[in-house]
């Protein structure tokens, strides 16, 4: 009779140390989202079913623009990292192998290595001294801090999927006598979109959530929608926030399901 393999699923107390993880992850995010509809101003008493909170947080000014100025940063951040990423990708796997190879790579993933207060002093004085020499205080230092943060998370999947593809394609094209740029363009840039779009989501969610680095770069004004929520949890605390969240939540898990689709229909 054959043994079986290892398998971690049957080891004792698996299914309730799962179950146990699973209750802590998702336990407060289950409350966080029922407690937006409390009718009351408690976070922690039930006061009845409302909309109330998402009504104020419509017609809230500060609200307003705090969104509207996170979306502009997150998505000029996501397309702007998400393009540096896929030349790098590109560059560090489409390349032969060269010394200080691992080095680049490295050097591309900083931002995940490094403690992320450590990124926000080091972007706060490099940007200080360029507000100081031109006197510009716009978005454009945030659309940066965030670009260069976000970098690394369009770059690992798609480098993944790079590494993952089958060359043969690209080899039949390059003997065709195709150009680097018709190889990319209509071999490895079809196969890729997966991976792109990935890498272009996962970017857009990490800088739409930014809390550290957005509130050592920002000047005044330029609240983005977290900073807000973490300035309102320092004065009042309402079930509003939990509405923000709530909204916050449903576009994540939207980007989720459309990265889903997606991905089925490109594959």
């Amino acid at each position: 009779m054959a043994k079986r393999g290892f398998d971690i699923r049957r080891q004792t107390g698996f299914t309730t140390i799962a179950m146990a993880c699973f209750f802590m992850l998702y336990m407060p995010i289950i409350l966080l989202v029922v407690y937006s509809f409390n009718a009351g101003s408690s976070i922690a008493i039930w006061e009845g079913f409302s909309w109330r909170w998402y009504v104020s947080a419509w017609d809230n000014e500060q609200v307003q623009e705090a969104t509207v100025r996170s979306l502009i940063i997150a998505v000029c951040a996501a397309g702007i990292s998400t393009t540096v990423a896929v030349l790098a990708a590109l560059a560090t796997t489409r390349t032969r192998k060269f010394k200080g190879q691992s080095v680049v790579f490295a050097m591309i993933n900083q931002p995940l290595m490094v403690p992320e207060i450590v990124t926000a002093v080091a972007l706060l004085i490099f940007f200080a001294m360029i507000k100081v020499a031109t006197g510009y205080t716009g978005l454009l230092y945030l659309i940066m801090a965030h670009s260069a943060f976000c970098i690394p998370f369009a770059y690992l999947p798609i480098r993944a999927r790079l590494q993952g593809m089958d060359l043969s394609l690209e080899q039949a094209a390059a003997d065709l006598y195709a150009t680097p740029y018709q190889v990319f363009r209509r071999i490895t840039l079809p196969q890729l979109w997966p991976g792109i779009l990935a890498g272009a989501m996962l970017a857009f969610v990490i800088s739409l959530d930014d809390v550290v680095i957005t509130e050592f770069v920002k000047s005044a004004g330029q609240d983005t929608l977290p900073t807000y929520m973490l300035g309102q949890l320092r004065r009042v605390v309402t079930p509003e926030i939990n509405a923000i969240s709530t909204v916050l939540l449903a576009i994540s898990v939207a980007l989720v399901i459309a990265f889903t689709i997606l991905s089925k229909r490109k594959t």
